[in-house]
């Protein structure tokens, strides 16, 4: 795992300042403690961080490949390398060294940008090859590793894997986009087709980019996707027997390092069984930790420490509690685009906890989104076949009309809390799902905004992009289509930033076996009985895990790895939400309404409405303008 960076002219391949490049890669230190490297050819330069995991002492980068014809610079980690070395000998390379960058040089060599299909792993890379005189930028199948890029005056582009990289270049603005802001606060993270700065790109997920001297910038070409418009067939039980061989194989080719391994343990289905299969290919015991709260209804480090008795790991738990707030600045710092998944807090903390033991750690991430594990897809799939019932003319202006009405009960037991429910179902399915997955809906940006900034947003909206990603899919139903808008938009722009820059901040390697693009496409297949039945989620998951794990985990409520930010914001940080409507970051801006800001803090306090996510999305935004922007 390592932190990449390097400077391309598009136009006159002008000389590259090694300095330059040295600033950048001194940026992300955390990325890569155990070596720093620089290559400069004319028109071009390379920069690497490393964290030493594979072949510690044997693949320092920028790393030339055999003929002295490319450079590589390589984040992330190729687990079929041992697999792909041994084709590649066969087609007469030779390899000095033992590690997975040496591969990906000879395997660009032999296939070019058709090469990518072959890697199977977690990856950002660039390549300059010295005859062709290109530059090649790829980034793995599901955006596990990141890869920001900007245009700058110079007519160079420059690349790297953090924001705060690309920002350490003299020539990049620290203009924020405005239309970022609008996509932040509906979501909480700043989306992968958008920057907080104006004019910084992030290379999508499964997609790659050549570029050339002399030539304009062209647009990335997509090289992977995952489709839901195919139904596997056959028996439950064959299908499960290829389940299971599917999640030992994503286990096990995870497992490979040459620094100390283990493991994530939340207590939950996704975890458990990543520690359960762990154990079945371990000799010795798997470490695993676990993150508990202040709060008792959001603990889950009980369920933690019953797998981990089961399994005989070597296990230990630590508590994060408001206390920890302390650490808000140093949290927005990770993320530089503000970041208000507050479960973040905790995965920071239970890396620390991890990266005293160990350098890798194997986590359960990706099986909700592949097998429909969230609650939102149970609900998803039930409006629809109500939607397919209610003529579009009569759900809009019935449902519509009585959602507009209808209190929104934050205090009440879930199922009178009808408002969302109502406002969902008269609208499409793609602007249904939109909402549910939200974290402000329209209606509450709109009165949070300064006529100011209402002008500068003109007639986009942050959802639009979301319902056509999910009209374009291709799927089948409605399920298909939430299932592929989580894959390719939730699943890059939070879940795997929040772990690839918690983890990196402390310079420990997560892994995602649950990930392996093989189970992903072979989940996609599944007919949608086996991934939800009965309200039942994950279910040909859940059904394959029984042999390892008890009912208790497997089909307990899911609780999800949630921070007790409400209950804090009405407790022991009520000041701290009120302040936010005096931030002094967000004042400047002139952005939002700060008397409406303060309302909202107010409602929240006094337990009126439930605004904690809200208040938790401003705070950040406000520590990230001031830390990054300002």
């Amino acid at each position: 795992m390592c932190g990449i960076a390097g400077i391309f002219h598009l136009s006159t391949p002008k000389p590259v300042d090694p300095a330059r490049i040295e600033r950048m890669c001194a940026a992300m230190p955390h990325r890569g403690p155990d070596g720093q490297g620089v290559w400069t050819a004319p028109g071009v330069g390379l920069g690497h961080v490393r964290l030493s995991i594979i072949d510690l002492a044997g693949s320092p980068q920028p790393m030339a490949s055999s003929d002295g014809r490319a450079m590589l610079v390589f984040n992330g980690e190729i687990y079929n390398y041992r697999e792909l070395r041994e084709e590649l000998r066969g087609a007469g390379f030779e390899f000095r060294t033992g590690g997975d960058s040496e591969v990906i040089l000879a395997a660009w060599q032999r296939w070019g940008a058709d090469c990518l299909p072959r890697l199977h792993g977690m990856f950002a890379f660039a390549i300059y090859d010295l005859t062709q005189r290109t530059l090649f930028l790829a980034r793995d199948r599901l955006g596990v590793k990141p890869l920001f890029y900007a245009p700058l005056s110079d007519g160079s582009l420059a690349f790297a894997s953090e924001l705060k990289a690309l920002a350490a270049h003299p020539l990049l603005r620290r203009e924020v986009d405005p239309l970022a802001v609008e996509d932040y606060l509906a979501w909480g993270y700043v989306p992968d087709h958008r920057s907080i700065l104006a004019g910084v790109h992030k290379l999508p997920a499964g997609h790659s980019l050549l570029l050339r001297h002399d030539a304009p910038l062209p647009a990335a070409k997509q090289w992977w996707d995952v489709s839901f418009a195919e139904r596997r067939k056959g028996r439950a039980a064959d299908l499960e027997a290829e389940l299971l061989h599917l999640l030992r194989q994503a286990v096990t080719s995870r497992m490979v390092a040459d620094v100390p391994l283990g493991a994530f343990l939340s207590g939950g289905v996704d975890s458990s069984a990543v520690v359960a299969l762990m154990a079945e290919a371990s000799a010795s015991p798997v470490k695993t930790c676990s993150i508990g709260f202040d709060e008792a209804a959001l603990d889950e480090t009980s369920y933690a420490g019953a797998v981990a008795e089961r399994f005989r790991t070597d296990h230990r738990s630590r508590q994060v509690g408001s206390g920890d707030f302390v650490h808000v600045d140093a949290l927005a710092a990770m993320f530089d685009e503000p970041f208000a998944d507050a479960s973040a807090l905790p995965t920071w903390r239970v890396c620390q906890l991890a990266r005293e033991t160990v350098t890798v750690a194997l986590s359960g991430d990706g099986a909700d989104e592949a097998f429909a594990g969230y609650r939102r897809h149970r609900f998803q799939h039930g409006e629809d076949r109500i939607r397919a019932l209610l003529p579009a003319a009569l759900r809009g202006p019935v449902l519509g009309g009585l959602g507009a009405i209808y209190p929104k009960a934050d205090w009440a037991p879930q199922p009178l809390r009808a408002k969302t429910t109502l406002l969902s179902l008269a609208g499409s399915s793609e602007a249904g799902y939109a909402r549910a997955v939200g974290v402000s809906p329209p209606e509450l940006r709109q009165m949070l905004y300064s006529p100011d900034f209402l002008a500068l947003r003109g007639d986009y909206r942050a959802e639009q992009p979301w319902e056509d990603l999910m009209r374009r899919a291709p799927a089948r139903s409605g399920l298909d289509r939430a299932q592929y808008a989580d894959l390719k938009f939730w699943l890059p722009g939070d879940v795997l930033t929040k772990v690839d820059r918690t983890s990196m901040a402390v310079s420990l390697e997560a892994r995602e076996p649950l990930l392996d693009h093989r189970l992903i496409e072979f989940a996609a297949s599944l007919p949608e009985s086996l991934r939800l039945r009965r309200g039942e989620g994950k279910w040909l998951l859940k059904k394959t895990m029984q042999r390892y794990l008890p009912g208790e985990i497997l089909y307990r409520p899911k609780q999800g790895f949630v921070t007790p930010i409400a209950a804090w914001f009405r407790g022991p940080l009520a000041e701290e939400a009120r302040a936010i409507s005096r931030g002094t970051a967000l004042a400047r801006t002139g952005w939002f309404d700060q008397q409406a800001i303060a309302r909202v803090a107010e409602e929240h306090i006094a337990g009126r409405r439930d605004h904690g996510r809200l208040l938790w999305q401003l705070l950040m935004l406000d520590r990230s303008l001031a830390a990054f922007v300002a």
